[in-house]
């Protein structure tokens, strides 16, 4: 449901919250200034009250656990929670990275588990070699992992819930019976030029110069991935994102050419 912000007539700047992962990196330019907290794996964009959608930008120096995330329903009925369907927008890849969605062919659910138990699913996953500048869709029920060398940006549902299947021995919970309860178990292509699915769609807007974008009824953000410049006259740089306005109009004017991805839930 989209979230009204019409008491706004200016575009509103998205907070950023900083965590720290174990996977994560103090690398985090030009996106966001050097960290000296720690090797952050998430920056979080997020609104107060919260948005139907979280946006991220990871950064990872060693790969993530094999997870996946439940639809709506079993989220519902299992953990209060919506589902967690996402997209994730390479930024920047080092050589060799790459990324793990679904299974190189259809294994059953008692293969999977076998797998993941011995760690021989690494070798089952369908691993993908990426480049900056692509997008994948990862809906709920993907069996996945994100590499490690990779800066990307990712739009999901408003939801924290993951089932780890496989953590390369680092101490922390796996999930296999609520995990394989919900996972696809065949091969998967997720990549996409734009992603449009029941919970947003996005579009990839580069331009210099003047940029006027209206906007209807529907929650409508602008995730900023290269570049600076002026939106309605407040300054905006690559790293930050924006909430606009409802049935109004802005105007982005670049400072340097600017490459962004225009989020809306439909």
């Amino acid at each position: 449901m989209p979230v009204s912000n019409a008491s706004h007539q200016a575009p509103v700047r998205l907070a950023e919250s900083f965590h720290n992962k174990v996977w994560g990196s103090p690398a985090l330019s030009p996106w966001f200034p050097a960290h000296d907290g720690g090797t952050v794996g998430e920056v979080w964009l997020t609104h107060q009250p919260p948005l139907p959608l979280l946006f991220k930008f990871l950064f990872t120096t060693e790969r993530l656990s094999i997870q996946v995330h439940p639809g709506d329903d079993y989220a519902d009925q299992h953990e209060s929670s919506r589902g967690k369907t996402e997209m994730w927008h390479i930024l920047r890849a080092a050589p060799g990275a790459e990324i793990a969605l679904g299974f190189r062919h259809a294994v059953t659910r008692e293969q999977a588990v076998q797998a993941a138990q011995d760690g021989s699913i690494l070798e089952l996953l369908n691993w993908v070699p990426v480049q900056a500048g692509e997008n994948y869709f990862v809906p709920a029920g993907t069996v996945h992992a994100i590499g490690a060398g990779i800066a990307l940006c990712e739009i999901q549902q408003q939801s924290d819930v993951t089932y780890r299947l496989y953590d390369y021995g680092r101490p922390r919970e796996l999930h296999l019976e609520k995990g394989f309860a919900v996972s696809d178990f065949g091969p998967y292509d997720g990549r996409r030029s734009k992603v449009r699915c029941p919970y947003f769609a996005t579009e990839e807007i580069a331009f210099t110069g003047r940029l006027s974008l209206r906007t209807g009824a529907e929650l409508t953000a602008l995730l900023m991935l290269e570049g600076e410049g002026v939106i309605d006259g407040a300054r905006f740089r690559q790293g930050q994102g924006w909430l606009l306005p409802l049935d109004g109009q802005v105007v982005l004017e670049a400072s340097t050419p600017v490459r962004l991805l225009q989020v809306i839930e439909p």
